[in-house]
């Protein structure tokens, strides 16, 4: 539930030390006991194999209602990190997530899962050569600013004491 990415076998396997075989058919006793087998209750929550992996989602009838709760449940502050990594994207979307933690020089992962969740940035592109996501704001950050654009935001280099010039970033 908190990794990433999907988990393959081996890692599972790894992580509980124990043969892969097992983790396979424990994985798939997972499977049938969310879907409801055996005339057990349908979780609204399934195990799914995806990108040589699995992982865990909210079932797509659920989808709309778990986000609705989400961003309704959402603390209205966001953290020193999660607006400092808003901002980075806010400038210089589409940004990955290693690019953004190149900039701020810190792990952006987690930061970046919340500004997710609360629909303030989303999904926008990936890369051909790694596969990275890049991700750029959403009409809701704009909502929450005030603004109608991101031609709006205000210039970044005033912001800066001591530099002579910087690059438009936006």
């Amino acid at each position: 539930m908190v990794a990433d990415e999907p988990q393959s076998l081996v890692a599972l396997a790894s992580a509980v030390r124990r043969p892969v075989a097992e983790v396979r058919r424990a994985v798939q006793r997972l499977v049938a006991d969310y879907d409801g087998a055996d005339g057990g209750v349908r979780r609204g929550f399934e195990l799914r194999e995806v990108g040589g992996g699995w992982r865990i989602y909210v079932r797509p009838e659920y989808d709309a209602t778990v986000r609705d709760f989400v961003l309704t449940q959402s603390p209205a502050k966001l953290s020193q990190a999660a607006l400092e990594t808003l901002a980075v994207i806010a400038y210089k979307q589409p940004i990955t997530r290693s690019q953004v933690a190149a900039i701020r020089a810190v792990n952006v992962d987690s930061v970046v899962r919340t500004l997710v969740a609360r629909g303030l940035i989303e999904e926008v592109a990936t890369d051909p050569e790694t596969g990275a996501i890049a991700y750029g704001t959403t009409p809701l950050l704009l909502t929450h600013l005030g603004i109608n654009s991101l031609d709006e935001l205000p210039p970044i280099s005033p912001l800066l004491a001591g530099v002579d010039e910087v690059a438009d970033v936006r």
